[in-house]
């Protein structure tokens, strides 16, 4: 969901869908060669700090919870993410384009430090798209973990911990620093971003990110 509205192109994931095994090779080579810097994604002018282990490149995926584009991303980048090549390094980051979307951030932050994002990241976009949970303040979030057998108590304080809060001030200042206009998106190394609004669909965004994986080997520090 962008702060200017887009939709993802079903179009496009039917012309994919359509092409013959034969094919794929030299459809997946011209469309490489057709990805152009501005149109297909964009190169920062200043890049953006990275977390990756030195010779890693990095991907981040750009999301909110109540977005439902996110939602429906959420599968196809979670089983792209568990194919990547050796020296990539994928994680989330958590948007906030206004006050409200804060609480989803540390929600994300205190999934993570529980180590329980692999057991209840889907869950929670299950409890916002299909349960229709709002998850939009602290008490609700706090509510809903509880519910997923998280001691509240030990919730709240890491939701207030100095740790999560820090982590959701590094997810805004990325976010600000890739120019993020609307979820889902990803950044790349630091220096590349696409999205669906730029590459036209989300399924061709990962194919963008696949070829900007390429063209950031060799540069990640």
């Amino acid at each position: 969901m962008q702060r200017r509205a887009f939709s993802l192109s079903a179009a496009s994931v039917a012309a994919v869908a359509t092409l013959g095994s034969a094919l794929l090779p030299a459809a997946a080579q011209a469309q490489a060669r057709a990805f152009k810097d501005g149109t297909d994604y964009l190169t920062l002018e200043k890049p953006a700090l990275t977390e990756a282990p030195a010779g890693q490149v990095e991907v981040v995926e750009f999301f909110w919870y109540s977005c439902p584009h996110c939602n429906s991303f959420e599968p196809q980048f979670d089983a792209w993410a568990k194919k990547v090549p050796k020296d990539v390094s994928v994680r989330r980051v958590p948007v906030a384009f206004r006050p409200d979307f804060e609480p989803q951030q540390r929600l994300y932050y205190v999934l993570e430090g529980l180590n329980k994002v692999n057991e209840l990241h889907k869950k929670a976009f299950y409890a916002i798209h299909v349960e229709k949970q709002a998850l939009n303040t602290a008490e609700e979030v706090a509510a809903w973990a509880e519910k997923q057998g998280i001691n509240k108590a030990k919730f709240i304080e890491m939701y207030n911990s100095f740790s999560v809060s820090t982590k959701v001030r590094k997810a805004t200042q990325l976010q600000d620093a890739y120019k993020v206009d609307g979820v889902p998106a990803l950044g790349v190394g630091g220096r590349y971003f696409t999205s669906g609004s730029l590459a036209q669909s989300m399924e061709r965004a990962l194919q963008v990110a696949d070829y900007l994986i390429g063209q950031s080997r060799g540069k990640a520090k």
